[in-house]
């Protein structure tokens, strides 16, 4: 870990540095270069802020914004989701929403909820390249509810992306009103502590700059080599233990208080994906990994509690402990010397202890109240933790090959259908109609090992109404033949 805080090549399937600990503490960036990136980005982040929430940065209504629009995935959107829910004022100076899929109706919905307010909305699209199509197809649905609504998107758009990357080109070329970067350097799943996390943060009012001093703070406390005194390393150590170092019990995130619901969200993909991994450093196949899941106590208890006490031993569970129950003064009491807060304390204690009794291992994380600085230092805590695990299993915790071989499936599904489109729509064109069985439209796709993908292809667009069934049905593959609605005659000379 002190080599890689260094500038070493922590990250060797792509040759890259890991310099998220330097975004809290930039001294520590092996050159200055790297250091004034950092330092002048956080107050690039700040400055803006500052300027939409005080109104000197308008809407092009004239009034102020009061809506942001988070169009990003994973990493991008995984850690802004939890810092919102874990800090955000009850009425913040802007509210947030997510999207965060390439799902139509999720989309809609989210557009659908701002109504008029889409005018005072400011858009924050986050894509390292750019090219994420989840993230493209987010933006460029957001930009049709802009068109018909009569709104000129680039005056309400804010890009954070790397340099000259194609969400940089278009942001620059359509003049929108911010742009911010990502640096190679930063991984997704540990970006929150970048202007991914940061802008949103602070236009919600949240005190960024003490986040970034809880997280310098437990990185402090994580570098020293006394074990016993070094939280990450512990946490690691016990991690090893519980599943014999090779991912045979599932992480079990158990947070007793509802601003850290989102929590095991988060640290499902900073773990799963730092650690799940088929091959370690000496390319001995390994098939490391970590499974989490969680959700909140003390809903927890109505819930699965009953399994992880009595059903099959094969987890650990993460308790976060919160002292402070409401702020100073605002307590009482539900009856004599028991308040509301006394009954999730001892719903939390009990479960623990119930657990205990029938031999299921738990670790308890206790904080004093949820504030800026102790989410940064949980986030920085559980960040160390899993480089320290990795190291241990000798696996590298900063790729994620995984993740690549899906969306390079995803392209292919895409090319098969686009493949379908077109001998559909040439047997479309014909005078009769070709109606065309699935063992047809393999023939002639040159695709007979993919027809289930075909027939899983024809489902989706005869259910969205792309795609008529002349004869038979979807639920008998066998039966069905498929012709388009109307004939594409340009599309035959393509």
């Amino acid at each position: 870990m002190e080599e890689l805080e260094k500038g070493a090549i922590a990250n060797p399937d792509e040759g890259r540095m890991v310099g998220h600990y330097w975004l809290r503490s930039p001294h520590l960036a092996p050159n200055s270069s790297l250091r004034l990136q950092v330092e002048n980005t956080l107050e690039a982040v700040c400055k803006f802020a500052n300027d939409v929430v005080t109104g000197k940065i308008k809407a092009p209504s004239g009034g102020r914004f009061t809506q942001i629009l988070c169009v990003g995935i994973g990493g991008s959107a995984l850690g802004p989701q939890f810092v919102s829910e874990a800090l955000a004022p009850n009425n913040p100076p802007l509210k947030i929403r997510f999207i965060d899929n390439t799902d139509p109706a999720g989309i809609d919905r989210q557009i659908a909820q701002l109504g008029p307010e889409l005018a005072s909305t400011l858009v924050i699209v986050t894509s390292k390249s750019g090219g994420t199509p989840e993230t493209q197809n987010g933006l460029l649905e957001v930009q049709k509810a802009f068109r018909e609504a009569g709104l000129e998107f680039a005056k309400q758009g804010v890009a954070i992306t790397q340099d000259n990357s194609l969400l940089d080109k278009t942001a620059i070329s359509e003049g929108w009103i911010a742009r911010f970067p990502m640096f190679d350097w930063v991984g997704g799943r540990t970006s929150e502590m970048s202007a991914v996390g940061l802008l949103p943060a602070a236009l919600q009012g949240i005190d960024i700059r003490e986040m970034l001093a809880g997280a310098a703070l437990m990185d402090e406390a994580n570098r020293t080599t006394i074990v016993r005194d070094n939280p990450a390393a512990l946490l690691a150590l016990c991690w090893y233990w519980a599943t014999d170092g090779i991912g045979s019990k599932d992480m079990v995130i158990l947070p007793y208080k509802d601003s850290m619901l989102l929590f095991s969200r988060y640290l499902q993909q900073l773990v799963m994906e730092s650690l799940g991994k088929e091959f370690d450093l000496d390319g001995n196949r390994v098939n490391q990994g970590i499974t989490v899941y969680g959700n909140k106590g003390s809903t927890d208890q109505h819930a699965y509690i009953q399994q992880l006490r009595e059903g099959v031993h094969n987890f650990f569970v993460t308790f976060i402990e919160v002292l402070r129950d409401r702020p100073a003064g605002h307590d009482w009491e539900l009856e004599p010397g028991v308040t509301c807060g006394d009954y999730l304390f001892g719903m939390l204690q009990g479960t623990r202890s119930a657990l205990y009794a029938n031999n299921r291992e738990s670790i308890t994380i206790t904080v004093q109240e949820v504030t800026p600085r102790s989410v940064g230092a949980l986030i920085a805590l559980y960040e160390r933790a899993v480089g320290i695990y990795a190291s241990l299993v000798n696996i590298n915790a900063y790729h994620q090959p995984g993740v690549e071989a899906g969306k390079k499936a995803a392209g292919e599904v895409l090319a098969l259908q686009k493949r379908v489109l077109a001998v559909l729509n040439e047997a479309s064109c014909k005078e009769p109609i070709e109606p065309l069985t699935l063992e047809e439209l393999a023939d002639r796709c040159h695709a007979h090992e993919d027809i289930e993908m075909i027939y899983k292809i024809i489902q989706h667009m005869a259910a969205n109404d792309r795609a008529l069934i002349a004869e038979g049905s979807c639920g008998s593959p066998r039966s069905i033949k498929v012709f388009l609605g109307e004939c594409n005659v340009d599309d035959l000379y393509a």
